[in-house]
């Protein structure tokens, strides 16, 4: 498939997570071409603590069964960040109502317990994706605190976003190193870096009902505060000094 690009306003509004692919494989030149783009991701004092670790064919299919049978066989996740527990009030609220609404999307009712099973399972698998991103940072930069992270963070959107905008489908998928041994085993990371998570990717299944799912964001009136503006809104010079 022949990747088109877009300008970024329409790439950041139309955006959405892609848990559905087909089996068209990506070549290894597009996705050299999305991560060049993600790589200009700022970052704090210019550290660029970040790495990009693709994975496809039977090194990914490795992760898949590793990371499906341990889930499977109860044994508990292995993150190398901290986990974020059970969300309570608002953030539970928006939690459950994507899960709404990609289970209506799906068909998926609540007391079908199987498909709901199965569709848990997918993320394990990194939605079954041709190819998967695992985002890791310099572990030496843990004692510096969360900005690693951050930063490794804008990297991800960078490429999720160069990706959409050339026709490829991504989803940031946590449960995909849900059981990080076998990700570093498989896909031989450092032990210099830490796993931060993955990004399933691949050329979007049209037919796929989620993937037309589009999560309902919040108005600026309800996150965003103006302070310093004139009654016509316009800002003001800073007091030189």
């Amino acid at each position: 498939m022949k990747a088109m690009t877009m300008n970024l306003d329409q790439a950041i509004r139309e955006r959405r997570s892609i848990r559905g692919f087909s089996d068209e494989p990506v070549s290894r030149a597009v996705l050299e071409e999305v991560l060049e783009i993600a790589n200009f991701a700022p970052s704090s004092m210019n550290t660029q603590p970040w790495h990009f670790h693709v994975l496809t064919g039977e090194v990914l299919d490795n992760v898949r069964r590793g990371n499906s049978e341990r889930m499977l066989a109860g044994i508990e996740p292995s993150r190398e960040i901290a986990a974020h527990g059970d969300y309570a009030g608002v953030h539970r609220q928006r939690q459950v109502e994507i899960a709404k609404q990609l289970f209506a999307a799906m068909g998926i009712a609540r007391e079908d317990a199987e498909r709901r099973q199965d569709w848990v399972m997918r993320g394990f698998r990194q939605f079954d994706a041709p190819v998967s991103v695992v985002v890791t940072y310099d572990k030496a930069l843990d004692d510096h605190g969360p900005v690693a992270i951050f930063d490794a963070g804008a990297a991800t959107y960078g490429l999720v976003l160069a990706a959409w905008s050339r026709g490829l489908g991504a989803v940031i998928n946590g449960q995909g190193i849900m059981q990080s041994p076998v990700v570093r085993e498989c896909a031989d990371i450092p032990e210099d870096q830490v796993i931060l998570t993955c990004v399933a990717l691949g050329w979007p299944d049209e037919k796929f009902a989620a993937n037309g799912v589009k999560s309902v964001r919040r108005g600026l009136g309800e996150n965003t505060s103006f302070q310093g503006f004139d009654e016509d809104g316009q800002g003001r010079r800073a007091t030189a000094r």
